[in-house]
């Protein structure tokens, strides 16, 4: 869901145990039905259209405090990974690197570099662990898009897909999308993907070009490139729980 103009609120309509668990109501001009989202590390946020009433979320949530709970339990099985803010190690299974981070003190902003062989240099006020998440997202991005960008080439010349451009985004509810024009968009974190779940998730959007649904055509053309799409669809759906807690805190 896109970033639009907002107000947050911790929801203390709800019990005591839900506030402490950062369960959290967000307002916003473009949503147009309540919805829930349970992130990595556990926590909560749940999104309304302007003018709803509390007693109108309160009654959604409590339909669908089950499935909350549920995914909360999915994603405390990688609650280490989820809550880790400055990793000693970053390992990208989707474009085949693992990078071991080495922090030096130094200024006020905060750079990422590549250092010798696998390692990746952060640099400034590494106690700072909102600047220190920030930066290690940026260069990711970057990587990424370059990373990404090609893989995507590589596929569309195999198959003879064609598309516009790439865009990359770190989006908190979506894989990818591809739209009319011809631009297919990726979620960065793809590439805490193994290999053959990121592949999948380039063939899906590819196949778009050519469908824009999720008609049977469209699975058909998917199978016909990825036999083995309904597994690696249902590895994608529990995604989340590879995603460092780095790229969202």
């Amino acid at each position: 869901m896109a970033r639009t103009s907002s107000s947050s609120a911790q929801l203390q309509l709800f019990e005591a145990q839900d506030v402490a668990q950062a369960w959290n109501v967000r307002v916003s001009r473009r949503a147009r039905r309540l919805s829930v989202r349970v992130y990595p590390g556990g926590r909560v946020e749940v999104v309304v259209p302007p003018g709803a009433s509390p007693v109108t979320v309160e009654r959604f949530v409590g339909t669908h405090r089950h499935w909350i709970h549920e995914r909360i339990a999915d994603l405390s099985a990688v609650s280490g990974m989820a809550a880790e803010v400055r990793p000693s190690e970053i390992r990208l299974p989707g474009i085949d690197r693992t990078y071991v981070v080495e922090y030096r003190a130094a200024g006020a902003a905060v750079s990422v570099t590549p250092g010798l062989g696998n390692a990746l240099i952060v640099a400034g006020a590494i106690d700072n662990e909102q600047r220190v998440a920030r930066a290690l997202r940026q260069w990711l991005m970057d990587l990424a898009h370059s990373e990404l960008d090609r893989q995507v080439r590589e596929l569309a010349t195999r198959h003879d897909f064609e598309f516009r451009r790439i865009q990359i985004r770190r989006q908190r509810t979506r894989w990818g999308s591809c739209s009319a024009k011809g631009t297919i968009s990726l979620n960065v974190c793809g590439v805490f993907q193994e290999p053959a779940v990121l592949r999948y998730l380039l063939i899906h959007e590819l196949s778009h070009t050519r469908h824009m649904n999720h008609s049977r055509r469209f699975w058909s053309l998917v199978e016909s490139l990825e036999p083995d799409y309904r597994r690696l669809d249902r590895e994608l759906l529990q995604g989340w729980q590879r995603v460092p807690g780095w790229m969202f805190s």
